[in-house]
Parts: structure tokens; sequence; C-alpha cells
């Protein structure tokens, strides 16, 4: 997208992660929700290391997919909001590729158990196990694929995302 407006760009960008976030929530569906969870889709959560289209995008992405994953409404905000709060925290971290996805699993295991417990009634694990086990997960997910997709990216950064503001004239 050579000399195309930022706004133009920076709005692509979002849509762009925000589809591949509703496609992978979908695609994986069978393990991306419930108690014991790896959302693939987590991975994007790398990308604020490359844009910051990507908060919204994550953002608006993790509203859709709870949405089409048949999420109840307190699931589908404060799960979105888990996200964006992981992708913003995330995108101030950038200088240190390997702490942006940090945040989105912190704020994921602080957030998602209590909505399982008090939205979806999920009474029969512990608090603190739910915690793990969404930890876990979001470890797995943000973590270690995000890092295999940022390794992946990185190869081709500019030609993907542009140049750094610092080289656009």
């Amino acid at each position: 997208m050579k000399n195309t407006d930022p706004k133009v760009r920076w709005i692509a960008e979002g849509a762009v992660i925000a589809a591949l976030y509703v496609v992978l929530t979908m695609v994986f569906a069978p393990i991306s929700f419930g108690p014991v969870q790896i959302r693939i889709a987590e991975a994007l959560c790398i990308m604020p290391l490359f844009t910051p289209a990507a908060i919204p995008g994550l953002f608006l992405g993790c509203i859709i997919g709870n949405l089409l994953g048949g999420g109840i409404m307190l699931d589908v905000i404060f799960g979105s909001i888990a996200t964006l709060i992981g992708a913003w925290i995330g995108y101030l971290l950038r200088s240190n590729r390997w702490l942006v996805p940090v945040p989105a699993i912190v704020s994921n295991t602080l957030i998602v158990p209590f909505v399982l417990r008090y939205g979806y009634g999920v009474a029969d694990m512990a608090l603190p196990l739910m915690m793990v086990y969404i930890c876990i997960g979001e470890i797995v997910g943000c973590f270690i694929l995000g890092e295999i997709l940022a390794t992946a990216l990185m190869k081709r950064k500019d030609v993907i995302f542009g140049p750094p503001a610092s080289q656009q004239q």
C-alpha cells in the first residue's frame, strides 16, 4: 500500500487484523471458548509490535469473534476489554518484542475467569484454577504462537507494514 493515505492504511491494517482474529477464532472454535481454552487468534496479540492499528483491530475482532461464537454480552464486553487492555499496553511495550504479549496474558488471566464464573455459571472449578488454565492457554496462544508469528513477520515487516514513521517522507 505505497503512497496510501496513512488514515486509510491504518483502517485497512486494523480491519485485516480484526478479520484474521475472527476467522481464527471461528476455525478453532472448539478450543477457543470455555474454562480450558487455547484461542489461536490470540497469537495476533503480537501485532501491536508492528502497528498501532492492531489495538482497535484486536478489540473489534474479539467482539465479533465472541458474538459469532455465541458469547453472552458479559463475555463480549469484558472478554473484549481484556484483549483491548492487552493490546494497548502491549503497544506501549513494543520497544521490547518479548514483552508485547505479556499484558494480553495477564489481562485475560485476570478477567476471563470472572466472566466464566459469573457470566456462564462455571462453578465446578475454583477461580484460581480457572486462572491457571486461562493463563496456560494465553501463554500458548499469545506468547508461543505470537512469537512464532512475530519471527515470521519480522523478515517482511517493512513490506507488510511500511517503513517506520521516522523513515517516511
